[in-house]
């Protein structure tokens, strides 16, 4: 398994060569995940149970949560001295692909992100109380970070986190944090010095109880019919040894964490969207129109091809921003174009769906429904599409130097102060 896309996409790049091998098949060790997970799920989680789950006050069947974690599920990229198993981030999109393409109501995104979060930039001590409780399924976290503006903006944090003696106090309000209502705990983000003029600088990352006295949250009415709350903290007392990495320093540990929700969350899509697809082929297939089945008509078989070429092109784009950050290479380009490639193809996926349907496809009873509305929420969760085009032409055009895709941006010479206005941008894909 050593040195090659374990989504089974690309081989690293051979020592001392920049040439990269294209597999576009999965191994028998992922199939093994994938058709594991997938026959779970079918035999667990039912149309019926995610409509319970759509009116539950948890939102989640606790009876589903720990058989996922028999199975391993929220332990999957956590270490192994912390009851996890170890594996590549990657497998980890092959689940959540998983629990879209079965629409499961498991707040697995939200706990894995925090806690892969602090696996890599907590302390011993925080490692030790959450991540063993995480893998056996007995704490669920989440993170709140959206405010008002932009989603990974760090001058859109107004919430702040002063110093009191040993504690720090929490003073402010946070958007869409995902199955807070049945979080253990929370990753906040918090300004502890400065004001938002300042950026990045002066950002923390703090670890909160989220039974801690003074939050108050409430439910958010969302298409998706899913678990996000506002929550409003009012001089909530942290002790200062829950800041997840250095303080004021806090923005890059953010950044990695929503990098890391943001491609699971495009697994996520992808897998609700093929499902979806998968619904509208086979019923082209048997409904007839004029004396025969509607898929013998020319436009219907060419949206359809179009919804499964888009959702294998999302695949190769999200499972390539996955490998690359499970193996620590530069990724941030590669998310943002998988989550504006999904934004818009998942959706366009899901609404060829609907007209090829008809009528019938737009009935909240009816089961297509469920895959439309989650796909189409989760297309404008953590980024939308126009704020990851404007990363990417940050990344192509604001900086200088030759850009080549999944790696770091080299500072101007002397020799050839003007290469980054002759050059075309290079492409390594």
């Amino acid at each position: 398994m050593k040195n090659h896309w374990l989504a089974g996409y690309w081989h690293a790049p051979r020592e001392q060569s920049t040439e990269i091998d294209v597999q576009v098949l999965l191994d028998d060790e992922q199939e093994m995940i994938r058709d594991a997970a997938r026959a779970f799920l079918q035999g667990e989680c039912s149309t019926k149970l995610v409509r319970e789950m759509e009116r539950d006050p948890k939102g989640y069947p606790p009876a589903l949560w720990h058989k996922a974690a028999e199975l391993g599920w929220q332990g999957l990229c956590l270490p192994e001295t912390y009851g996890g198993s170890a594996m590549p981030l990657v497998y980890l999109g092959l689940v959540l692909q998983e629990i879209g393409r079965a629409v499961a109501p498991l707040p697995l995104l939200s706990t894995v992100v925090a806690a892969l979060t602090i696996a890599r930039d907590g302390s011993d001590s925080q490692r030790d109380a959450i991540l063993p409780a995480v893998a056996r399924g007995e704490k669920l976290l989440t993170w709140a970070v959206v405010e008002n503006g932009a989603y990974c903006s760090p001058t859109a944090v107004h919430t702040t986190a002063r110093r009191e003696g040993d504690d720090f106090v929490i003073n402010g309000s946070k958007l869409f944090v995902d199955n807070f209502v049945s979080a253990d705990a929370c990753l906040v983000v918090c300004r502890t010095s400065g004001d938002a003029s300042r950026g990045a600088e002066g950002l923390s990352l703090f670890l909160v109880d989220t039974a801690s006295a003074g939050i108050t949250h409430r439910a958010l009415v969302t298409t998706a019919k899913d678990q996000q709350s506002e929550v409003v903290f009012k001089n909530v007392r942290v002790p200062a040894g829950q800041c997840i990495g250095a303080l004021d320093q806090g923005w890059p540990v953010v950044e990695r964490m929503l990098d890391v929700a943001t491609a699971l969350l495009c697994a996520q899509m992808l897998g609700a969207a093929r499902k979806d697809a998968e619904m509208a082929i086979e019923y082209a297939k048997m409904r007839e129109a004029f004396g025969q089945p509607i898929g013998a008509f020319q436009s219907v078989q060419h949206m359809c091809a179009d919804m499964i070429i888009w959702i294998d092109g999302g695949e190769l784009l999200t499972y390539e921003a996955l490998w690359k950050m499970g193996q620590g290479l530069p990724h941030t380009v590669e998310v943002s174009q998988a989550k504006a490639f999904c934004n818009e193809k998942c959706e366009a996926v899901v609404r060829n769906a609907q007209v090829i349907h008809g009528g019938i496809g737009f009935m909240m009873e009816f089961d297509l429904h469920l895959w439309f509305r989650r796909v189409s929420a989760w297309t404008m969760r953590l980024g939308t599409t126009h704020e990851h085009r404007a990363r990417i032409a940050h990344a192509l055009l604001d900086l200088p130097g030759h850009v080549v895709l999944g790696r770091p941006v080299p500072a101007l010479t002397d020799e050839h102060p003007c290469d980054a206005h002759r050059q075309p941008a290079e492409f390594a894909h």
